[in-house]
């Protein structure tokens, strides 16, 4: 198993946070954590509120745990809520169920880690995560082909929605007001 370098991972972090400037983002908490499950790497930004770290390592954590997107996480806590009760207790860390956790993998597919991203909503926290680990050189789960997701398990759910591009296609008049 291929290890992340704390190189690696304060990249990642660094274009995360890059990509949440692009976006006018409100102030992000990332937490990054090994194949293991342990931290690697966390930075929190000015402004940030309190109990982000533990909200970001949650969502890193449960993409880790049941080896997919955090946001697939939650669907699956939808869907079957009996399972993800008695998974939680067998858990040896706290699951959050929110978009925004990513799984940070190779060239060949093999996971090396996963952050965890809030601050903002759900899906400008998922966008960012993939800017950052892409721009560090890594994959997401989107990132591979059909065939390629077969071989490596990959559960993908539908596309995310960016919020500025679903803004962008709005009547002005109907914008909804950031709070």
């Amino acid at each position: 198993m291929r290890a992340i370098k704390l190189e690696e991972a304060l990249k990642i972090i660094h274009e995360t946070f890059a990509e949440a400037a692009r976006r006018n983002a409100y102030p992000l908490t990332a937490v990054l954590l090994d194949a293991g499950g342990r931290v690697k790497a966390a930075l929190k930004q000015d402004g940030a509120s309190l109990l982000r770290f533990e909200v970001s390592y949650g969502k890193a954590y449960g993409s880790l745990a049941l080896g997919r997107q955090s946001r697939l996480v939650l669907q699956k806590a939808k869907d079957k809520p009996l399972f993800m009760e008695s998974f939680n207790e067998l858990a040896d860390g706290p699951m959050f169920l929110e978009g925004g956790g990513q799984l940070i993998r190779d060239a060949e597919g093999e996971v090396v880690g996963a952050i965890g991203i809030t601050g903002d909503t759900n899906e400008v926290d998922d966008l960012c995560a993939i800017a950052g680990i892409r721009a560090a050189g890594f994959k997401t789960d989107d990132d591979f082909g059909e065939d390629e997701m077969r071989r490596l398990n990959i559960k993908r759910g539908p596309p995310i929605e960016d919020p500025q591009k679903a803004a962008a296609s709005k009547p002005a008049d109907r914008l909804p007001r950031r709070a």
